[in-house]
């Protein structure tokens, strides 16, 4: 079997600005990540089929390294830095960190356990292996074909909506955030250029790396849960976690990627940490849990009581989102925000399959349990029900109700 992954830019934009952080401030921290399927009943054969596939991939991934063009096409970045570019010329991932099993309930498991500078880069990678694994086995002439009709729809849809648009409205934005669950890399490839093609005024970009580089487009990308999730076990309190990780950020990017993740303690939390200071310093906040309209109307009457004009900011949506959804979205907030959209399975996974509910969590840092405590039940994911509860009681949130 012919390698997957062929490229250590084949990833989303994030890994790299989250790594620059970790490498920079906390390089010598230890990380758990680990793998949970949310939709295991929907699947059309069980995922343990696919590991011995998985193990050689993995083999495969651990042989790579950055290529001469890719580190200077990293180079050209300007919030990347030089001195992390010299690292990623060194850069390999290690075999020994990363192990694929059959768990206790004969569910497939994927534990990644290592130094965060290792262990992070391995999450995007392995969603986007088991994906295509998975479709593989049931992909037909049929599926290819299906999935080109929706994706003609979506284009049509597209030059519907940039035809739609006032002379004077915010621009309606949209881009891809599909690697994870993609049906695979050349679909992806496929999907980006007919959405740059159709509609360029709109599709901004891509978050993977390696199809931005290629197509001339813009990597899109700031920062992920784990980023603000390992600070819980980093040498702050708990309570200051969030505001120790978005200092960081700053201390960091002095102005650039200044996008800001909500969700890690639910979106009233994050409020009370987002004081006037922040909010000036960031240029907006992204959306990944919970109700998209009540969040951003929440946003507003934050900016409003800090008496910063909403108008400068903007609200970036990437939680399960189609088209239809996005526009309805910019269409509520245009007049008060500036909006954008990262589309992910429904771009590059809608091909009449039930798609893969797929994650790689960090569950620990230093030997410490971190949590994300989602604004959408059945995103919360810890190891550790008692550290939840803490987490729960040190931001003053309350349980949902089952």
């Amino acid at each position: 079997m012919s390698a997957i992954i062929h490229s250590l830019l084949d990833t989303d934009l994030y890994k790299f600005t989250m790594l620059q952080v970790v490498l920079h401030k906390f390089p010598q921290t230890d990380s758990v990540y680990q793998f949970r399927c949310r939709n295991l009943d929907d699947t059309a054969y069980p995922l343990v089929d696919i590991l011995d596939d998985l193990n050689e991939q993995l083999d495969y991934l651990c042989q790579l390294n950055f290529k001469a063009d890719e580190l200077e096409y990293l180079r050209s970045l300007r919030f990347i830095k030089s001195d992390f570019v010299d690292y990623l010329e060194l850069f390999q991932l290690k075999r020994r960190f990363i192990k694929a099993s059959i768990d206790e309930q004969g569910r497939l498991d994927i534990r990644i356990e290592g130094p965060m500078v290792q262990a992070m880069m391995f999450e995007i990678f392995v969603l986007a292996i088991v994906n295509e694994l998975y479709f593989r086995r049931i992909g037909s002439d049929e599926v290819m074909a299906e999935g080109e009709r929706r994706l003609l729809a979506k284009v049509e849809l597209l030059k519907k909506y940039q035809a739609e648009q006032k002379p004077n409205d915010p621009p309606f934005l949209v881009s891809d955030f599909g690697t994870r669950r993609r049906y695979s890399f050349e679909w992806q490839k496929h999907v980006v250029e007919e959405f740059h093609k159709a509609a360029p005024h709109i599709f901004r970009g891509t978050s993977n790396v390696l199809l931005a580089k290629d197509l001339g487009i813009t990597p899109i990308g700031t920062m992920a849960h784990e980023f603000l999730q390992a600070f819980q076990a980093l040498d702050v309190r708990l309570r200051d976690f969030q505001k120790s990780a978005l200092e960081t950020w700053v201390q960091e990017y002095r102005g650039d990627l200044g996008i800001a993740l909500t969700d890690v303690v639910g979106m009233d939390a994050f409020l009370r940490d987002f004081d006037l200071y922040f909010a000036k310093l960031f240029d907006g906040l992204r959306h990944d849990s919970g109700d998209p309209y009540e969040w951003g109307d929440k946003a507003y009457v934050h900016y409003k009581k800090l008496k910063i004009d909403s108008k400068t900011k903007m609200l970036t949506f990437s939680d399960g989102l189609n088209l239809e959804k996005a526009w309805s979205l910019h269409n509520y907030f245009k007049d008060r925000f500036q909006v954008s959209f990262g589309i992910g399975t429904n771009l590059t996974n809608d091909m009449g399959q039930t798609a893969l509910n797929i994650v790689l969590k960090l569950v620990e840092c230093n030997g410490q349990s971190v949590a994300k405590l989602s604004d959408s039940p059945g995103k919360t994911m810890t190891d550790n029900d008692t550290f939840l509860a803490y987490l729960r009681q040190v931001f003053e949130i309350q349980e949902p109700a089952t």
